[in-house]
């Protein structure tokens, strides 16, 4: 699977962005997709995900703030991001894990970088 991400840009605190990652096959071929962030000197971490089913995984930091959801006849996963701090500064990966055999097959999108600063 190729991934397109995009949707990063510069915001006040307490902004908004909505990132969107766009797949080249159907969501429904995935089983788990999402967000990843890697900030400067730290390890790339779990932002919010959809995993096998539908269900959604987030990183507590996160919660009440992004939102993660998907239009299936896009093949588009999106991360609408409200109350944005400056803490989450940072570039957001897009990631899709495909069942291959026994194993998994990882893609990573490009990154998209977001920071929030007054």
């Amino acid at each position: 699977v190729q991934l397109q991400a995009s949707g990063g840009g510069s915001v006040q605190p307490g902004g908004s962005l909505r990132l969107s990652c766009t797949a080249s096959r159907s969501l429904n071929s995935i089983n788990e997709m999402g967000w990843y962030r890697q900030a400067p000197g730290k390890q790339r971490e779990l932002v919010a995900v959809f995993g096998s089913g539908g269900s959604t995984n987030y990183s507590d930091s996160v919660k009440g703030r992004f939102t993660i959801s998907r239009d299936n006849a896009k093949n588009t996963v999106y991360l609408q991001m409200n109350s944005l701090k400056s803490e989450d500064t940072s570039v957001y990966y897009c990631k899709a894990d495909v069942l291959r055999g026994a194993g998994t097959v990882r893609t990573w999108g490009q990154g998209t970088l977001v920071t929030v600063s007054s």
